[in-house]
C-alpha cells in the first residue's frame, strides 16, 4: 500500500497541555482538520457534517428524555462514530452475530447512548426508536429496554458488557488475540476467512485504570496489529479538569508499551481527519505490526452551554443549546427523536453494505471448503463451539493414577489430556506455571512469533488475565474456552474481571491453587481464609473445591458443560488423606453423603484439603467417644444451592440433629446449611501446613475437641432452634 498523504499537518510543538502533548520522539504525522469551516459558529455543509449533527441531536434527545444521562462524551464523539460506522468497520446490521465482523468495544461504557445511537442509525433491527426511548426510563411495572445505562452483552450490536472503567480495553485485547489466533490457524493465501479487527473507544478514566494498563502492556508485547484504541481526549473527568489528577504524557506511555500513536488535533467535526487516521493506523499496522492508539482531541458536550466542563459529563443539557442544534439540522427547535431523511439515508446504506460483505464472506468460506476441506471442517467446528472429546477424556480417566497426589498436581495431568482433545481450550497463568502445575509446549505459546499457539503467558497481570479471558470467550460462544491460573490468594486481584465474566454469562475456567493455609511458610499474605466467601457469593459463578482426583474429574466435567457460567476450581498444594466413596458423578449435586448411618447423632461436612481431617475426626468421635457420625462431601455449595429442597434435606436433614461444617476458611457461608462451623476466625500463620492444622484446631484432634465442646453446650437441644454457632 502506498503511503497515505495527510493534509494540514499540525506541529506537535504547538500542543503544550501536559497530559496531551506528544512525546518528543513522535514519528507519526499529527492530523489536523482538513476542512475547518467551524471558526466561530459551526454550520453543517457536507453529508458528513449532517451525519455528525444527526448523531448529536439524537444523543441530546436521549439525554433529555428522562432528565439526564451520560451524554457529554457521546455528543463529543459524534464525528468518531461517523468515521467508524460509515467508513471503517465491517459489520452487518441484519446479522449482528456475523462471525467475521469487526468488533467495537465502548470501554467508557457510561457513554452508552453513543453506541445505541449508532446502532439505530445504521439499521440494527433490534435498535428501534422505541428502544432508544427506553434510555433512562424508570422501568416501572416490569418495563424493559435494550438501552441500559451501560452496554450489556445480551443486546444486539454489543460485544461485551462495559461500564467499570478499563474493563473494555482488556476485553478488546482478548478479542484481538482471538482474531489473531484464528487467522493464524485457519487463513490460507487467497482464503483469508478471518480478518476481524477490533476497535475500542476509551476516555481518560479507562486509561488510568490498572486493568487497562496491564492489558495495554500485554497488547504491545504481543504486537496486536489488529487492535485500534480510539482515545476520546476531552480533558475532563467526572469531578473536573483532567489536569487536577493526571498530567502524564499519554502518547509517550503508549509508545513505551509498544504501541504506535497517531494524533487528531480536532475531532469535534472533521470526519475526514479521523477517517484518514484510521486508514493510516491500518497502514502503520501492516508495516510495523503494532497496536495503534489514535489520540483524538474532542470537547465534552460540544456546542452546548456546558461544553468543556465536568457538568457536561452526566448532567442534563440546556434547552437553548438543544433547540439551536435542531435548527442547524433544519428541524423545528422543539423537534425530538427525529432523524432527517438525508442523514438516515446516509447511514442506512450500511445495512445493505453489511449484507453484501457477509454474502461475499460466505462465498469465500465456500471456496475455502473446496480448496482446504480439512481445515474448513475444523474451522466450522470451531465456529460451532464444539469441545472435541473432552467428555470421553473425563469419563475414561483411571483414578488409580492419581493415588496420593495433591489435587494441584492431578489438575495439571487432567488439563494436559483435555488440552490435546479440546482445541477450544486456551489461556495460561500469571507467571506461576510451575507452581500451578500447568504443562505446555514451547511450540504452543501465543505470541508475535506464532499467533496459532494457545498457551498465553500473561505475566504478573491477574486482573487483565481475567478480563482478557472474557474477551476471548466473548469472541464467539464456544470458539474459545479460556483458562486462567494463579494462587487462590491472587484471585483477589482478578475478582473484578471474574465478576464481569459471571455477570456477562461468559464461560471460563479459573484454576486457583494453594487454596488454604496449607500453602504454608509464605504466611497469611498468601493464605486466603476469607476469599472463598466472595466467590461463593458471586452470582453465576460456580466455585468448586474437590477433595481428590475423583471429584476433580467431576469438577472439570461440570466446568466444560457450563456454557454460560464461569467456574473456579480450587485445588490444594499438598497431598490429602483418604476419603471414602467420592464420586465424579455426584459433584454436579454440589454436596453428597459419603458415609451414612441412620442412628448418627451428628453430621460432619467438609470439602477440599480439609475433608480428610473431617473423616479422621469422625473416626475418633466414633472410636473414642462412641458417637455415630454421618459424613458429607460438599465440593460446591453453589451447585448444592441449585438442587431441589428434597435433596438438600436428604444431605443436611432439618431434624434438629447437629450439622457441623469443617473448613480452613471464615465459615459464614456455611450458615445456610450447618448448625455450627469449625473454621477460621483470623488470618493464617507462616508455618508448615501440618502445624497450621493443629494451630487452628482443624486437624482431626482439633475438630474432635470443638465438636465435643459444642455437643456439651447443645445438651440435647434442637440444633436448628439453638442457632448457628461458630466453634
Amino acid at each position: 500500500m502506498a503511503p497515505i498523504l495527510v493534509e494540514n499537518v499540525a506541529s506537535a510543538a504547538n500542543d503544550t497541555s501536559p497530559s496531551k502533548k506528544p512525546s518528543e520522539t513522535v514519528t507519526v504525522a499529527v492530523l489536523g482538520a482538513a476542512n475547518d469551516n467551524h471558526q466561530g459558529r459551526w454550520e453543517p455543509k457536507t453529508d458528513d457534517d449532517h451525519a455528525v449533527l444527526a448523531v448529536r441531536n439524537l444523543t441530546l434527545d436521549l439525554t433529555a428524555q428522562n432528565g439526564g444521562g451520560h451524554g457529554g462524551s457521546a455528543v463529543g464523539m459524534a464525528a468518531i462514530g461517523v468515521a467508524l460506522w460509515k467508513y471503517t468497520m465491517r459489520y452487518c446490521p441484519s446479522n449482528p452475530d456475523w462471525f467475521d465482523r469487526d468488533r467495537f468495544v465502548l470501554s467508557n461504557g457510561h457513554a452508552s447512548m453513543f453506541l445505541y445511537t449508532m446502532n439505530h442509525l445504521v439499521g440494527y433491527d433490534g435498535w428501534t426508536m422505541d428502544e432508544l426511548k427506553g434510555y433512562g426510563n424508570p422501568k416501572l411495572n416490569g418495563f424493559k429496554t435494550l438501552s441500559h445505562a451501560h452496554p450489556e452483552i445480551e443486546c444486539p450490536g454489543v460485544e461485551v458488557t462495559t461500564g467499570p472503567l478499563g474493563q473494555g480495553i482488556a476485553n478488546a485485547v482478548g478479542l484481538a488475540m482471538a482474531s489473531k489466533n484464528l487467522a493464524a490457524r485457519f487463513n490460507e493465501p487467497g482464503h483469508e476467512v478471518v480478518k476481524s479487527r477490533v476497535y475500542c473507544m476509551t476516555g481518560d478514566g479507562c486509561l488510568m485504570e490498572g486493568v487497562a494498563l496491564e492489558a495495554i502492556a500485554l497488547a504491545g508485547h504481543f504486537r496486536l496489529d489488529n487492535l485500534v484504541l480510539l482515545y476520546d481526549n476531552n480533558q475532563v473527568t467526572c469531578d473536573g479538569p483532567l489536569d487536577w489528577i493526571n498530567t502524564e504524557d499519554t502518547n509517550a506511555k503508549m509508545r513505551a508499551c509498544g504501541w504506535e500513536v497517531l494524533d487528531v488535533t480536532d475531532g469535534r467535526y472533521d470526519v475526514s481527519a479521523i477517517v484518514r487516521a484510521l486508514q493510516l493506523a491500518r497502514h502503520s499496522q501492516q508495516t510495523q505490526a503494532k497496536p495503534v492508539l489514535i489520540n483524538i482531541r474532542t470537547v465534552i458536550g460540544v456546542d452546548t452551554a456546558m461544553a468543556g466542563t465536568a457538568r457536561a459529563h452526566h448532567g442534563a443539557f440546556d434547552k437553548e443549546s438543544i433547540a439551536r442544534s435542531k435548527v442547524l439540522a433544519g428541524l423545528p427547535p422543539a423537534a425530538t427523536h427525529v432523524v432527517p431523511d438525508r442523514a438516515l439515508r446516509f447511514f442506512r446504506e450500511r445495512k445493505l453494505h453489511g449484507m453484501q460483505i457477509e454474502q461475499e464472506w460466505n462465498e469465500l468460506v465456500g471456496r475455502y471448503a473446496q480448496a482446504h476441506p480439512n481445515k474448513a471442517a475444523s474451522f466450522s467446528s470451531c465456529r460451532r463451539g464444539e469441545f472435541g472429546k473432552s467428555t470421553k477424556v473425563l469419563e475414561m480417566a483411571d483414578i488409580a493414577q492419581f493415588k496420593g497426589m495433591p489435587t494441584r498436581k492431578i489438575n495439571g495431568i487432567i488439563l494436559e489430556q483435555l488440552w490435546k482433545e479440546n482445541t477450544s481450550l486456551c489461556g495460561g497463568g500469571a507467571d506461576l506455571v510451575n507452581s500451578n502445575n500447568l504443562r505446555y509446549a514451547e511450540t504452543d505459546v501465543f505470541g508475535p512469533n506464532d499467533y496459532s499457539g494457545r498457551y498465553i503467558r500473561y505475566g504478573i497481570r491477574e486482573h487483565a488475565m481475567a478480563s482478557i479471558s472474557n474477551g476471548l470467550a466473548a469472541y464467539n460462544p464456544g470458539t474459545f474456552l479460556p483458562i486462567t491460573a494463579t494462587f487462590f490468594m491472587f484471585y483477589i486481584y482478578a475478582a473484578p474481571g471474574i465478576r464481569m465474566g459471571a455477570l456477562s454469562g461468559l464461560q471460563a475456567i479459573h484454576i486457583a491453587t494453594h487454596d488454604s493455609f496449607a500453602e504454608g511458610q509464605n504466611g497469611p499474605t498468601h493464605q486466603p481464609v476469607e476469599l472463598d466467601s466472595l466467590y461463593r457469593a458471586m452470582p453465576n459463578l460456580h466455585y468448586i473445591r474437590p477433595c481428590d482426583g475423583e471429584e476433580l474429574l467431576g469438577a472439570w466435567s461440570h466446568a466444560i458443560s457450563a456454557r454460560h457460567t464461569p467456574t473456579m476450581l480450587s485445588v490444594a498444594r499438598d497431598p490429602v488423606g483418604l476419603v471414602p466413596n467420592t464420586s465424579r458423578l455426584k459433584v454436579e449435586f454440589g454436596a453428597y453423603v459419603i458415609q451414612d448411618d441412620p442412628e448418627a447423632v451428628l453430621t460432619l461436612a467438609s470439602c477440599g484439603s480439609n475433608l480428610h481431617h473431617a473423616v479422621a475426626a469422625a473416626s475418633l468421635l466414633s472410636q473414642h467417644d462412641g458417637l455415630k457420625v454421618r459424613l458429607v462431601s460438599a465440593p460446591s455449595l453453589d451447585l448444592f444451592q441449585l438442587q431441589p429442597q428434597t435433596y438438600k434435606d436428604q444431605v443436611f436433614p432439618r431434624d434438629g440433629r447437629p450439622v457441623v461444617s469443617v473448613e480452613e476458611y471464615v465459615p459464614t457461608i456455611w450458615a445456610r446449611y450447618a448448625t455450627a462451623s469449625c473454621g477460621m476466625k483470623s488470618y493464617g500463620y507462616s508455618a508448615s501446613n501440618e502445624s497450621n492444622y493443629a494451630r487452628f484446631g482443624l486437624d482431626a484432634e482439633g475438630i474432635q475437641k470443638r465438636v465435643l465442646t459444642y455437643l456439651t453446650e447443645l445438651d440435647g437441644q434442637d440444633a436448628r432452634r439453638f442457632g448457628w454457632r461458630e466453634l
